[in-house]
């Protein structure tokens, strides 16, 4: 990888271009700047959530997930570099897993709502899918690994499973739910 910072600003930014981890120069409106871009604020909005109380089983697996961010970002920042590994895909695979596990069966849609770290979770979900699709434009403009893009997707899955899970925790040990939609289709149909 590229030097670590030892200076902030650099002034080397202001003609509209940045560096990458291989020392090329890019203008800061490239597909790979912005996916970099999405890449770290998704980092960051977790790191907002993880601000809010919560299991420490859900703390443990978005901590983890800050890191392999920071691989992907990484990837990102140098052309044909790999650091995330596929075995972050499958933790993630395992996570969906036991916590969708626990949930009850989804019969309606469900508002991106609750409590405030179940929103937040959901902010991270949103921020996800942009970052997965700034993956895909970068994909189809040059050749990326598979393990990025298969990263977000599941991540953005991920986050709306632990949305429903942190509605479900209050620390007082009621038990939350989910906030419906309430569709006027729905509502007749109850109706009739």
């Amino acid at each position: 990888m590229g030097k670590r910072l030892t200076q902030i600003a650099t002034r080397t930014g202001d003609a509209g271009t940045t560096g990458l981890g291989d020392n090329t120069r890019v203008s800061k409106n490239s597909l790979r700047v912005h996916a970099m871009g999405d890449v770290d604020e998704l980092n960051s909005q977790i790191g907002v959530l993880l601000c809010e109380a919560m299991p420490e089983g859900i703390r443990n697996i978005l901590v983890e997930i800050q890191h392999q961010l920071f691989n992907l970002g990484g990837e990102l920042s140098i052309p044909g570099y790999e650091l995330l590994k596929a075995d972050a895909v499958l933790a993630l695979d395992e996570a969906l897993e036991t916590y969708n596990a626990q949930l009850p069966k989804l019969e309606e849609f469900i508002l991106p709502a609750g409590t405030r770290a179940a929103a937040l979770a959901h902010v991270c979900r949103t921020v996800a899918r942009r970052a997965e699709r700034a993956l895909v434009a970068l994909g189809n403009e040059e050749a990326l690994k598979e393990t990025p893009r298969q990263y977000l997707n599941r991540l953005s899955d991920l986050m709306f499973v632990l949305a429903r899970a942190l509605n479900r925790y209050r620390i007082d040990g009621t038990q939350g739910d989910d906030v419906y939609w309430k569709s006027e289709r729905m509502q007749k149909g109850a109706a009739d």
